[in-house]
C-alpha cells in the first residue's frame, strides 16, 4: 500500500484558473520574453499538467497574445489611468514620464520591442499590438485634451502631440538592452522636452521638483499585468478599426465551465 500523501488542491473556477494562467504568462513574458510563453512553461510555473493549460488555450499563439495584452494594458492603466481624481493633468503627465524613465519600465520596453518583432510573423499578436498602440494614443490624447480644457496645456492638435510624445518614448525605449550611462542629458529628457514644446509648457516644467504632486510613483509591471487580466480578456473581443489588422483571427473565447480534462489535469498535477 502506498504511503504517499495526496496533495490537496483547491478547485478553482474557470474564470479564476484562466486569469491565473494569463497572469503567469504575462510575468514570464516580462522577465524572459514572449518566446518563452509556451503551454509547457506556464504549466511548470503553476505545477499543473500542460493539458490544463491547453484546455483554456488550445493554441500557444492565443496565450502569447493574451499575455502581451495583459502586460500592455497593465502598463497603460498604471501609467496613464483613465480616471485621474488625485491630481491635475500636468501632474499625471509628469508622473507618466517619471515612471517611464524608471528601471521597472525597462521590462515593458523590452516587451514592446519583442512583441513588435514577433508580430511580423504572428497575426494574433499583431492584432493585439495594434490594439494597444491605438489605446495608448487614445489615453494620452484624452489626458492632453483634459489639460487643454483646464488651461494647463495649449495645442490645436492633441492627437498629434500625443503621437509625437509616444514616438519619442518608443525610440528611447528601443535602447532598453543597451548601456545608457553615457547618454547626453538632452537625449535623456528628449520625451519631456518634446511634450513641453508640443504643449507650450516652459522648459523644465515636467521634471521640476514637485511636478508629480502627491501621486504615487511605485510601479510593478507584473502586478499591473495581473490586475489588468480581466479587462484584457474583455477588451480582446472589441473590434479594431484598422484595416491592416481586420483579418487577424479572433482570440479563443474563455470556456464557460471547466470540462473533465480540467478536473483530471488538476487531480494528476
Amino acid at each position: 500500500m502506498s504511503s504517499s500523501v495526496q496533495r490537496k488542491r483547491i478547485r478553482k473556477s474557470p474564470e479564476a484558473r484562466r486569469a491565473e494562467i494569463v497572469a503567469t504568462a504575462a510575468r514570464i513574458a516580462l522577465t524572459e520574453g514572449l518566446e518563452c510563453v509556451t503551454l509547457r512553461r506556464v504549466a511548470e510555473e503553476l505545477s499543473v499538467r500542460p493539458g490544463l493549460i491547453s484546455h483554456y488555450f488550445p493554441s500557444a499563439e492565443d496565450l502569447v497574445a493574451e499575455a502581451f495584452s495583459a502586460a500592455a494594458l497593465g502598463e497603460l492603466d498604471t501609467l496613464l489611468p483613465a480616471e485621474r481624481p488625485d491630481g491635475t493633468p500636468a501632474q499625471y503627465l509628469a508622473r507618466y514620464f517619471a515612471l517611464s524613465s524608471g528601471e521597472a519600465y525597462d521590462d515593458i520596453s523590452r516587451l514592446w520591442i519583442n512583441a513588435r518583432h514577433l508580430s511580423r510573423y504572428r497575426p494574433v499578436l499583431r492584432e493585439r499590438v495594434t490594439r494597444m498602440e491605438l489605446a495608448s494614443d487614445d489615453r494620452l490624447e484624452a489626458l492632453i485634451l483634459d489639460g487643454v480644457a483646464r488651461g494647463e496645456f495649449r495645442t490645436d492638435d492633441a492627437r498629434s502631440a500625443a503621437i509625437q510624445i509616444l514616438v519619442v518614448l518608443d525610440g528611447l525605449g528601443a535602447h532598453a538592452n543597451s548601456d545608457r550611462t553615457d547618454r547626453p542629458p538632452a537625449v535623456t529628457r528628449l520625451a519631456l522636452s518634446t511634450a513641453e514644446r508640443a504643449l507650450d509648457l516652459p522648459p523644465g516644467t515636467l521634471d521640476a521638483p514637485g511636478a508629480t504632486g502627491t501621486l504615487p510613483l511605485e510601479y510593478s509591471p507584473a502586478e499591473a499585468a495581473e490586475a489588468a487580466v480581466p479587462r484584457a480578456t474583455a477588451t480582446a473581443s472589441a473590434p479594431v478599426t484598422v484595416a491592416a489588422t481586420a483579418s487577424a483571427p479572433a482570440p479563443a473565447p474563455a470556456p464557460a465551465v471547466a470540462n473533465p480534462a480540467d478536473a483530471a489535469a488538476d487531480a494528476g498535477a
